[in-house]
């Protein structure tokens, strides 16, 4: 199983490891264009901070975060697992899992990023501030750049079980599978349904969505779940406690589509 996630915008300080080593990342076929990346980047914020700061979307209180984006080759590094600190991320507790559950997160769990293009959560990485959404002013927009890359990478990362993609629109706009990955590719969407005068009304709430996905990516990596396609990920998220309606795809070469829907917001 490889599991896909969103970064979080939020990161932990920078940590007291030795400085980024691009060589010991995962996905080596990613090096190349990470390197490209790196280097605008830090160009950019050595530069001029207003610019700076506009090109990567920062409010007037993150200007502190341009600068540190200027010392990703010096900074201290952590796993990403510890680096990303986000809704999603406290509620999977990296850690707190058991040995054999972590030992899972680092096969199975694969981070997208508009810096590293995707890392595994024991990869050792600076912080830094840098979302998909960015506009580089040479390599222009960032989803756009990494496609290339992460067609000729990723298929072969996602092995021949089950993807679980729990990505944001942003993020998932970087590498889309196709052809029989997509026929194993799961996306989840979580719905908070309630009801009004007598009548069923769904929505989706961001901030309880981010931590249902954490909580379900911890529950098949404390549970040892293996599904292997789709239809086994329905079964094992049914036998976890969670109400799941499955939509398969109507052609071949598409993702499933599942709704895990909740009646409590916590």
């Amino acid at each position: 199983m490889l599991v896909l996630l969103p970064p979080s915008e939020g990161k932990a300080a920078a940590g007291c490891g030795a400085p980024l080593r691009p060589e010991s990342l995962s996905l080596p076929g990613l090096a190349a264009a990470r390197e490209t990346v790196l280097t605008e980047l830090v160009e950019l914020c050595a530069g001029d901070e207003d610019k700076a700061r506009e090109v990567l979307g920062l409010s007037e209180g993150l200007r502190g975060e341009v600068a540190k984006n200027t010392g990703l080759r010096t900074a201290g590094t952590r796993p990403a697992g510890e680096v990303y600190t986000g809704v999603l991320y406290d509620a999977l507790d990296l850690a707190s899992l058991d040995p054999s559950a972590k030992r899972r997160a680092a096969r199975s769990l694969l981070v997208f990023s508009g810096l590293w293009g995707a890392v595994r959560v024991t990869d050792r990485i600076p912080s830094y501030r840098c979302s998909m959404g960015v506009k580089l002013p040479g390599l222009g927009a960032l989803a756009a750049y990494w496609r290339a890359p992460m067609a000729s990478v990723l298929p072969e990362a996602a092995g021949d079980g089950l993807v679980l993609d729990l990505r944001s629109s942003a993020y998932a706009a970087a590498w889309k599978p196709k052809g029989e990955v997509a026929d194993r590719t799961a996306t989840v969407r979580v719905l908070h349904s309630q009801v009004v005068d007598g009548v069923e009304k769904r929505s989706v709430v961001s901030h309880f969505n981010k931590a249902t996905k954490g909580r379900i990516v911890r529950a098949l990596l404390t549970g040892a779940a293996a599904p292997k396609n789709p239809a086994g990920l329905v079964e094992a998220l049914r036998d976890l406690g969670y109400v799941v309606e499955a939509e398969p795809p109507a052609k071949a070469g598409r993702p499933w589509s599942l709704d895990v829907v909740v009646t409590e917001i916590h």
